[in-house]
């Protein structure tokens, strides 16, 4: 099983595709989400998401600048301001 993950600015879709988890930069404090995560919304604070592919896999980080996260029936979807690169 993998969690859909989408990664989004105002301007265009950055990423799109199916990973083992992610941690994102919530302003409440870093949180991970695997498949099958309780619907959550959060604000994102300034930071860096670490996407992780596989179980045993090192993340890739990509740097946001503040936004919002929505888990949900369709995995994690993240609008961000600003993604660095």
């Amino acid at each position: 099983m993998a969690l859909h993950f989408e990664l989004v600015t105002p301007s265009k879709l950055v990423r799109s595709e199916d990973v083992h988890m992610v941690v994102v930069p919530g302003t409440e404090g870093d949180f991970g989400v695997l498949e099958g995560h309780a619907p959550v919304m959060s604000t994102v604070r300034d930071g860096a998401i670490e996407v992780y592919a596989t179980a045993s896999s090192q993340p890739e980080r990509i740097e946001v600048r503040g936004g919002f996260a929505e888990v949900g029936d369709n995995g994690l979807t993240v609008l961000a301001e600003h993604v660095e690169g």
